[in-house]
């Protein structure tokens, strides 16, 4: 039987310089361990995907915190029957994700906010929660009450955040995304623009999910995840009605696989009209 593959997930804001040099060592141990996947090295820090055998994955972390100053990292890992990457890579990026406006996550960030005590936070009158991630996230799940800025790319946050927040009528900001990387970022740029308190759910969407039950969540739907999944919802299984649009990326359900405009591997209701224009 063959052994199982690991597969890790993590991301982490620091301060990073010598990123070509810190290619140069880590590329060559990636491969030299088996393990493949991506590895992002940015000014801000580090984010990855990678997959391989647990103890070869655990001496890797351990080499690339060792080598960046980072004293612990917080994985997601998730276990394949066969390797998901077929190639190691590390890219050297200048951010990890990109805002388009200053926001400095290695030197401030909102507070973290722990699954369990998620639900009293977004409860709270004098908090306002949002949802960093974008529209078509949002459509399939959410949490309840949250705003949806209805954005197609991370950027229109900037111009979201200038519509329709002001630190003054606005000063208890909470937010979440997917895993954290988002809401993060966005912490930073709302502290920078003056907003007196900001939090954002530690872990994301699926710590949350992972560990809240059903009958205690606030939250509503399936979560998109960007892999062969789909979509997951409680205790990170996989949502079985969901699937994606080859054309344009789209979470679809039975419903939208019904459409008229719906073509299995070419386009869907959401993606269909813009390609017959």
């Amino acid at each position: 039987m063959q052994n199982p593959v690991t597969i890790s997930t993590f991301y982490h804001f620091t301060m990073l310089s010598e990123r070509a040099k810190i290619k140069a060592q880590l590329l060559p141990l990636m491969r030299s361990l088996g393990i493949k996947g991506t590895l992002t090295l940015a000014p801000e820090g580090v984010n990855a995907t990678i997959a391989g055998a647990a103890d070869a994955l655990s001496r890797f972390v351990s080499a690339l915190c060792e080598r960046c100053g980072i004293g612990e990292i917080s994985q997601r890992t998730s276990a394949a029957s066969v390797m998901p990457f077929g190639k190691s890579k590390v890219k050297l990026k200048p951010e990890l994700i990109s805002l388009g406006a200053p926001s400095h996550p290695a030197v401030c960030v909102g507070e973290y906010v722990h699954p369990s005590d998620w639900n009293a936070l977004i409860s709270r009158p004098d908090v306002i929660t949002i949802d960093t991630r974008n529209d078509y996230e949002y459509r399939i799940g959410h949490f309840v009450g949250a705003m949806n800025p209805a954005t197609r790319d991370f950027k229109e946050m900037v111009h979201f955040t200038k519509t329709h927040l002001d630190p003054k009528r606005h000063p208890h900001v909470a937010m979440y995304c997917t895993g954290g990387i988002r809401c993060e970022k966005y912490s930073s740029y709302l502290l920078m623009q003056g907003f007196e308190r900001v939090y954002h759910l530690q872990g994301g969407i699926l710590a949350y999910l992972e560990t809240t039950a059903p009958e205690q969540s606030l939250w509503r739907g399936d979560c998109y995840v960007f892999d062969e999944r789909v979509a997951v919802g409680h205790g990170l299984v996989a949502s079985p009605d969901v699937s994606m649009c080859l054309g344009c990326g789209q979470p679809l359900y039975s419903a939208d696989r019904c459409h008229p405009l719906y073509r299995e591997g070419e386009a869907c209701p959401y993606c269909a009209k813009a390609l017959a224009a």
